[in-house]
């Protein structure tokens, strides 16, 4: 039974509570059975409180047994990122430059809505030095593998998340997205997420990415990813830019499906070479969405790759990162990072405008895109997995992460709503990502065109071969 229990979805978890077939106490010591398991194998957690994790689940099942839970997630186990706040636990980002000994005081806002829905907080998970990377490793953490092969990357920068949960430990977990890094570790892994439109889940402390940075549910399924944004999307004052919260749940209409929507699919941008296996993929997902009743025309959105403003703005904002450290600090972190840094030293402000001048264009570009196409489709990213330790295959063209990545980070630009659901694997058994894209606010309609792939389909049921017998 507590095999089982890792595979159940956190809808699956909350229909077993209320008929009482299964307690979240069994819940989460079944998800600290699968870490306990396989952490060795594949390093997703930073910090593992079992002991609050198990008073915490005692807990619910009291408010489940009493019918006065606290919320739609009650009781589920949850991970979460070693980016976000956490009262009473270290967040100390991948880095060394941060004391552990805190203080720890405050939830961030996502945190805090886990917590006021009574879901069960098991730890926190591995992130590169402060998020900077598309892949999960730190020098304070060392790497994080793939559950369908623990040598190779989970992808980043939210890899021990989207592992932690491929692997049952835990039903979800919450990540952050400023350039793909939820997207892109679920595409690597053969989870689900959704970076939401931006604003939607409040982010504080602000974000030194500024505007590109997002929070996202990283799940097994489309409908936990809906389920658990009802969570996150909660309004939160120390969030200047936060959005209202909905008046719906992004669960209404879920399983409506896409008769009629206008699908572009662009499978290379016009721009993205991609490995054959990983594009014959994304095409045979296409295929699916048009059987289903969409009208897909493949087209591309036409705008050029905007690699280079996105540098501009991500590593000023990782500039600003390591500056807060005092003197010695660029010394003292991921190389990688460093030259990032010393990259961003040469921008000028005029070289920022020019960048935030991209961004707007292109923004205007995909606004105008949408008049006329309901949703995009593109592969999450254009390879699989790679060996772990690296930022970039041996032998690729170029050391940059962004280099690999050319489907996520324009969508952090625009601040659409961007899905990753899984849509197949390689003849070596690794998984493939379909990328479906929204405009602004229209993170319901991307959810229901990804719940209408995934029930097509049975890959989001595929279960990974590091995960607990």
């Amino acid at each position: 039974m507590m095999t089982d229990l890792t595979r159940l979805s956190a809808t699956e978890l909350i229909a077993g509570y209320r008929d009482r077939s299964v307690s979240p106490v069994e819940a989460t010591r079944a998800a600290l059975a699968a870490i306990e398991a396989a952490n060795d194998d594949v390093n997703a957690f930073v910090l593992v409180d079992a002991e609050a994790a198990l008073a915490a689940a005692a807990e619910s099942e009291a408010r489940w047994r009493d019918g006065r839970t606290q919320g739609p997630g009650d009781g589920v186990p949850t991970s979460i990122k070693d980016i976000l706040y956490t009262r009473g636990w270290p967040t100390l980002r991948g880095t060394n430059l941060i004391d552990e000994q805190g203080p720890w005081p405050e939830d961030a806002p996502a945190v805090a809505r886990l917590r006021e829905t009574g879901a069960v907080l098991l730890g926190k998970t591995t992130t590169p030095e402060f998020g900077w990377k598309g892949v999960t490793d730190s020098p304070r953490h060392g790497a994080t593998g793939n559950p369908w092969n623990a040598e190779l990357t989970a992808g980043g920068s939210s890899g021990g998340s989207a592992a932690a949960v491929a692997l049952g430990m835990g039903a979800w977990s919450v990540g952050t997205d400023g350039g793909g890094s939820v997207r892109i570790p679920a595409a690597f892994t053969g989870t689900v997420t959704i970076k939401p439109t931006y604003g939607l889940i409040p982010m504080w402390p602000a974000s030194p990415f500024g505007t590109l940075s997002h929070g996202g549910p990283m799940t097994r399924t489309v409908t936990d990813a809906a389920l658990m944004l009802d969570i996150l999307t909660g309004f939160d004052a120390r969030d200047w830019s936060a959005l209202p919260t909905p008046a719906t749940s992004f669960r209404d209409g879920l399983d409506d499906g896409v008769r009629g929507l206008r699908v572009a699919f662009s499978p290379t941008l016009g721009y993205v070479r991609n490995d054959p296996e990983v594009e014959a993929a994304v095409r045979t997902a296409a295929a699916v969405l048009a059987e289903a009743g969409a009208d897909v025309e493949e087209i591309d959105p036409g705008f050029a790759d905007p690699v280079e403003a996105f540098h501009v703005l991500w590593f000023t904002g990782a500039a600003k990162v390591v500056d807060a450290y005092g003197p010695g600090a660029l010394e003292r972190v991921d190389p990688g990072l460093r030259r990032g840094v010393m990259r961003a030293m040469a921008a000028s402000a005029a070289d920022y405008l020019d960048a935030t001048a991209v961004r707007m264009d292109l923004g205007v570009r995909m606004g105008r895109f949408h008049q006329t196409y309901d949703l995009l489709l593109t592969p999450t990213l254009p390879i699989t997995a790679f060996p772990k330790g690296m930022d970039a295959p041996k032998g690729w063209h170029s050391e940059d992460w962004t280099s690999w990545t050319p489907y996520t980070y324009p969508f952090n630009m625009t601040q659409q709503p961007a899905a990753s659901v899984p849509c197949g694997f390689t003849s070596a058994g690794l998984p493939v990502g379909l990328q479906i894209i929204g405009p602004r606010h229209a993170d319901a309609l991307v959810l229901r065109a990804a719940r209408s792939y995934e029930a097509a389909t049975t890959w989001t049921s595929a279960r990974p071969p590091l995960a607990r017998p």
